[in-house]
């Protein structure tokens, strides 16, 4: 897993293709979920729909819509302080214009540039195994993780990616990928797949990057043996966004 946006560092992974393994795990998984619907119905649960788990996911929707309509409101009030800022300031034009590469080292301003984007998404939920040999699938295998997402962000950022963004966020040195479920939870909004992750930098390295990724590795397995989606696209010209919230670190204290 990765805490940051450039930093990778370990965590769960997703297991390594081996169909005897999936195999031995999917007798296991499938008495296990047997014994547990047993004993969920026995309590008198509604084993078609969850209303809470319903009520949780409208909650949750309609709160990134308030942070999306906030967020733009930031921007456009940052973006006419930072005018004002730069008017009054008596700044030397050198000044500016190390400000300025600070901006945009930092991932505020906008980056146009060669790049590239990879769409990650989710099997059929009925999809079967696609190679002979290998076990039908488990629902967990057809469902893109954190980690795929992280590996994939990892890899650009190690390959020289002067920029990413995931979906349409900018990404900073204090971003985090996050995913609850089968959503991805990205600076206070929430994504479902597809998920597109694009970055601005040499195209060659970061394809080099990629292709020597053993996580990727990994999960390229799983597309080829269930149909996860998995997509490379070139850009002879792309434009990230600044990032336009808050840089401020939140920590906990204690009291």
């Amino acid at each position: 897993m990765s805490n940051s946006a450039g930093t990778p560092a370990p965590g769960p992974r997703r297991p390594s293709f081996r169909p005897v393994r999936l195999l031995t795990a999917g007798v296991f998984a499938l008495a296990g979920l047997i014994f547990w619907t047993s004993f969920d119905t026995a309590q008198g649960t509604n084993i078609r729909s969850d209303e809470s788990m319903l009520r949780l996911s409208d909650l949750i929707q309609e709160r990134s819509r308030k942070n999306r309509g906030l967020g733009d409101s930031t921007a456009q009030l940052r973006s006419r302080v930072d005018a004002l800022a730069r008017r009054d300031n008596g700044a030397t034009d050198a000044e500016r214009r190390e400000l300025a590469a600070l901006e945009r080292a930092a991932g505020t301003k906008k980056l146009t540039g060669t790049g590239l984007t990879v769409t990650l998404t989710d099997a059929p939920p009925n999809a079967t195994a696609k190679i002979p040999g290998v076990p039908d699938p488990q629902p967990n295998d057809l469902v893109i993780h954190q980690q795929d997402l992280q590996a994939v962000v990892n890899a650009l950022w190690q390959g020289g990616a002067r920029g990413i963004k995931v979906m349409d966020q900018r990404l900073i040195s204090t971003s985090a990928v996050r995913c609850v479920g089968n959503t991805l939870i990205l600076q206070g909004q929430v994504y479902s797949p597809p998920y597109k992750i694009t970055a601005v930098g040499d195209r060659g390295k970061l394809r080099a990057a990629l292709a020597a990724s053993p996580a990727i590795e990994n999960y390229r397995s799983y597309v080829e043996a269930y149909g996860l989606g998995w997509k490379v696209a070139q850009h002879d010209s792309v434009t990230l966004p600044g990032y336009s919230g808050t840089v401020d670190l939140h920590y906990a204290q204690p009291r």
